[in-house]
Order: structure tokens, then sequence, then C-alpha cells
């Protein structure tokens, strides 16, 4: 306020507002005197006006009125204009009648003052912000204006909702954004030939070619972020009918702040074609366990790691222990919190799991209350190759995190896991499933010791765009020209979207009591010879004669359907739509697992492919090894 004080524009308002204030009574003097205000009525002016403008302007001071940019007057100013009106207005009527008991003021006059003030100080305010955003400037500026139009793209907007409106918003406040909006669609009937902001809702989304030629448009925004799958398939095949280029906004999982924004505008994606509706989150239960606490994240700057490193901010943790055994991940996701989220309390620790003497030191100073233990190879040919490292970050990695998380009294310990621990065919698979058994087995041992760890897993598939995921690949083999290469045309896989995937994994985290798999809703399977087609189809290209598809077999490992749950698991529904939890028949103790993991560890040592696979097929029975040659064959 001080600031605004020295500001000329401060002044000049303030004397603008007394006298629409003094205007606002008299006409309200003359309204319900209907021209003729008598001399007796004419005498209580003065006097009124003497306490009435001081609380009027207090009442406007102590609402912020002051304090915005008058350019910017949005409805919540309006709204604290009018609540200053009226707590202003009644005061006003207190004071006269503690003093007097209105004998010789008339009751009309003040209702009418209210009403008034209002109006002209609301309509100054208004005329304010449209001077700003349509004349300021004008007059001097004319020719450069036109020539800004005329580079500007005129845009074509699907849907006719709440994200639709703040786009067109934003783009009528701001000039130097390179679009002007043509008009809007949108399949609801009642909808069509109203206006946002002067701007016409032309027709229906089927009707789509037919408005880009009558409204010369240059480029088309999806601007549904709730379009479920076939719904935006539907809208994408309707674009792709013309040479116009086309866009959308983020689905709603992405818009974390709930801010839809110009320069949120991106290409179609895949995901978009994935459809998955928005996560419901219980923000308070997950801010309840992540406020103000100590939590280290590993593989922090892997795909899901830094997702999880992007949710966790919001809800204002003590600090972040970020692990990564990757410099160049770690520097990214370091620098985008820093730059990007502004937050500055988090330590970036370069180093393995695996590392004992490091865990234990980095637990003893910075005593973390929550573990995320993201950290995992994951790409099924490469561990299937090198299937030791497997074992040596898989298995033994999560053991030593998990025994010193006991120790420190860490109170939540979340593993991710993979899908492809369920019936696994692959060496990859077959170590994720050993860790969720060694979780197990140590949620079996703090309860027999009373200590308070509470260990849980989450299992879910693909996620898009992860390291190792083939939409990165396939778009690659595009921009190539060809081919895509496809292992089978009926090999299926479940997909969700990374923030979608953190945001469910911060839920079950708030569910967990322990020994808890939680299984997140993966929706239905996608064929990737059909995931192939429809990313050749977005880039613009047609499948099958620009670009050809390949198909090249099953890769070392690979299954050709992936399963979520094995037989004998039970699933039990919990109190979330997208969260499953497994209870399995049997627990594991830490003991049924000790012979196993001190064979494991003698044939990682040895390079031993064929024994590994062997000894991990003894403790997980419904393990299938399949015959790959290793990077080091035994002679």
């Amino acid at each position: 306020m001080k600031y605004q004080v020295r500001k000329l524009n401060f002044w000049i308002v303030l004397l603008v507002d007394l006298l629409l204030l003094v205007a606002a009574h008299l006409l309200a003097y003359v309204i319900r005197f209907e021209g003729d205000v008598p001399m007796g009525q004419r005498a209580n002016i003065p006097v009124f006006l003497a306490f009435l403008l001081p609380i009027k302007l207090g009442g406007f001071f102590f609402f912020g009125l002051y304090r915005g940019m008058w350019r910017y007057t949005s409805l919540a100013d309006l709204l604290s204009l009018l609540r200053a009106c009226v707590v202003a207005g009644f005061v006003s009527l207190g004071v006269i009648l503690l003093v007097n008991r209105f004998e010789g003021f008339s009751r009309a006059v003040f209702v009418l003052d209210i009403l008034l003030t209002f109006l002209f100080v609301a309509g100054f305010r208004v005329s304010l912000r449209v001077y700003y955003q349509n004349i300021s400037g004008w007059v001097f500026f004319r020719e450069k204006s036109a020539d800004s139009r005329q580079r500007r793209k005129r845009l074509l907007v699907v849907g006719a909702g709440d994200a639709a409106e703040k786009v067109a918003r934003e783009i009528n406040d701001n000039k130097a954004l390179p679009y002007m909006v043509a008009g809007f669609l949108d399949d609801n009937a009642a909808k069509v030939g109203q206006r946002i902001h002067g701007i016409p809702v032309l027709g229906s989304i089927a009707e789509l070619q037919g408005f880009v030629s009558k409204t010369r448009a240059q480029e088309i925004l999806i601007a549904i972020p709730s379009a479920g799958r076939e719904q935006m398939q539907r809208i994408v095949d309707l674009c792709r009918e013309g040479d116009v280029p086309f866009k959308t906004l983020p689905s709603l999982g992405e818009l974390i702040s709930d801010q839809v924004s110009v320069k949120a505008i991106r290409d179609v994606s895949y995901r978009d074609l994935l459809g998955r509706p928005p996560v419901r989150l219980a923000l308070q239960e997950i801010g309840g366990i992540l406020a103000g606490r100590t939590i280290l994240i590993t593989g922090a700057g892997g795909s899901v790691g830094s997702e999880l490193c992007r949710q966790i901010v919001r809800f204002q943790p003590g600090s972040l222990i970020l692990m990564d055994i990757s410099e160049q991940n770690l520097y990214q996701i370091e620098m985008e919190l820093r730059h990007e989220y502004g937050y500055s309390g988090y330590t970036a620790v370069l180093g393995k799991v695996q590392d004992k003497a490091l865990l234990e030191a980095l637990f003893q100073q910075y005593r973390p209350t929550v573990v995320f233990h993201a950290a995992a190879y994951k790409h099924v040919p490469m561990v299937e190759c090198n299937p030791w490292e497997g074992v040596y970050n898989n298995i033994f990695a999560s053991k030593r995190l998990m025994e010193v998380a006991v120790r420190y009294g860490v109170e939540r310990f979340i593993l991710i896991s993979t899908d492809k621990a369920v019936r696994p065919t692959n060496v990859m698979g077959a170590t994720k499933r050993m860790a969720e058994m060694l979780m197990q087995g140590f949620c079996e041992k703090v309860k027999d010791s009373g200590a308070g760890t509470r260990f849980m897993a989450v299992r879910f598939g693909n996620v898009l765009g992860s390291s190792g995921s083939v939409i990165p690949l396939f778009r690659r083999q595009i921009e190539l020209g060809g081919p895509v290469t496809v292992t089978h045309p009926e090999m299926t896989r479940y997909f969700m979207s990374i923030e979608e995937a953190s945001q469910l994994i911060l839920q079950a985290a708030t569910m967990g009591e322990g020994g808890e798999i939680f299984v997140l809703e993966m929706g239905t399977p996608v064929r990737i010879g059909q995931m192939a087609r429809d990313l050749i189809q977005l880039c613009g290209k047609e499948p099958d004669t620009e670009i050809e598809i390949r198909y090249i077999g099953l890769r070392p490992g690979e299954k050709m359907y992936e399963e979520l749950i094995t037989e004998g698991e039970g699933i039990v529904h919990t109190g979330h739509e997208k969260i499953m939890v497994l209870r399995g028949e049997k627990g594991f103790s830490l003991a049924d697992l000790q012979e196993s993991l001190a064979n494991l560890k003698q044939f990682s040592a040895t390079h031993d492919a064929e024994g590994i696979k062997a000894e991990l097929g003894k403790v997980i029975p419904e393990y299938t090894a399949q015959a790959c040659e290793s990077v080091l064959p035994r002679g």
C-alpha cells in the first residue's frame, strides 16, 4: 500500500472515487425526491457527507480496493467493492440511528446511495480495464496494431467451457499473443449462438471442417481437458481431415495448479488419445503424511521419481532428499525444482542405493520419515542380458534400503513395483517380485519387533514417455521416415500417464497400514500395433503407405500380455476408485528368503545367468524363465 500511495495514478483514482461518492449521494436525493429536494433535506447533505466519505473510503481501503492493478479489474474485485459498499452503508445507517434515530433523514436515500455508489465506482473500474485493453495506445500505434492483427493466427476453438473461456480471455487481454479467436464449437446445442467475450459459439464439433473454411481459421485448438478417449479420438479424426494444424490443452491431470493458459497449448499427444479421467485426490490426507516431513526419493531423476518430486513439492515438505545414480538426471530435476517450482529445500545425492555405507550416513544425517523407492532397472531385454545387475539393483539394493529404513524409524516406505512382477517371464519382473516379497518380509519383522515402519508396494503398468517406453522410440523412427518396429501385432500393454501414476502413488501411500501391495486401475490394455498407427497419424503421416510398420518378434524376456494380479492373490477395493489392494494367501518372512538371497548373491558374483534364473524360479514358482544368451555366457 505504501508503494501505491507514492504513485500519481493512485491519487487520481482516489480523487475520482471521491467525486463519484459525492455524485452518488447527490443523485440519491434527486431520485428519492423526484428532482425537487426540500430545503430541509438539502441542509442534511453536507452534514452527512462529512462522515459518510471517510467511512466509505475507509471501507475501500479495508477491502483492498486500492491494492489491485485497475487494468486487471476482475469479478473478485467487483465483489470486494460490493462488500465495501454494503458494509460502509450499514455503518453509516448505524451511526445515524444512534445519533438521532433518522429524524429528518430519508431512509430511502441511504439505500439508493449504496446502490449508486457501487454502480458508479464499478463502472469507473470497468472503464479503466476497457481503456487499457482496447483503447490505450490505439491512437498512437494504429498502424502497428493493424500489422499485429494481420500477423496473429485465426484460432478456431473446439469446446466452449471454462477452459475455452480462460484461453479466450487471455488472448483478448494479451495483445502480444500470436492468436485471435475466430469462434468456438461445442456439441451442447444450448451454447450454439451464444457468445464468450463477444466471440460466437458457431455450431457443433461435427461441422468443424465447414467452420474452418468459413472463419478462415489457421489453427485449431482443442480446449476440452476432460475429454475421454473416444471423444478425443473423434475430434482428432475431424481435425485430420483438413490441412489446418491442431493443438490441445493439457489434460486435467497435467493442470496441477488448475490454471489454464495459452502457454500450456501443445501438440496433441498419445496421452490425449488415451483419454483417462482425472484423478481424485484426498489432498488433506496426502498433505498429512508429506507436509513438513523429510522425504527420500530414490531414482529421483527417473521418469516416475522426478514426477513424484514435482507432485510432492505441492504439499510443502520440510525437505526432499533426491538420490540417483545418473548425474545428468539428478541435475535436471534439481534445476527444475529450483527454477520452475521455486523450491530449494532439497539435497541432491549422487550415488547408488547399493552403497550400504552411503545409505547409513545419509539416514544418520537427514533422518527421512517417508521413503519412495523408485530406483530400479526396468528395461526388460537389458536386464535379461545382464541379470546379475538386476539382482544387485532390484533385490539387494532394495533390501539394504529397507534395513536402514527400519533402523532409523522411517514412518512409511513405499516400493514402486510393476505389473511385470505378475507371473514374470523375465528377470526384471522376477527381481521386482522378489523385492515385493522382501517388503512383506520386513513388514512381518517390524510387526514382531513393534517397530513403526509401514511398508507397502504400488504395482502398475507402463507409463507414457518413461525411459524405455516405446513412444519415444516410435517418434524417433517416424522422424527418420520409418520403419516403425512393433514386436507382435497382438501384443498389448497397460498404459497411464506419469502424472496419474505419481498422483495415485501418493494417494496409496496414505492408505497403507503395512504389507499391502496396491494395484492401480490401468483401464483397458492397448494394442502396441494400434498405438504405432495412432502416433504415425498424429505426426501427420499415413501408416503402411508413408511410414512402414514392421513386426520384428518378441524381444528377450517379453510376453504377449501383461497382468496385474497373480492367481491366488485376493483383490480388495479401497475407498478410491482407481486403487485396489492385494492380500496374498500368505506372507513372506525374511527367514524364508535367506537361503535364496545367499544363492543369488553367489550366482551374481560369478555372473552365472542360468544359476540366477534357476534360483529365482525356486523362490517364485510362477516365474517362467526364457532362454536368452547373457552378455557373459558360461563357457
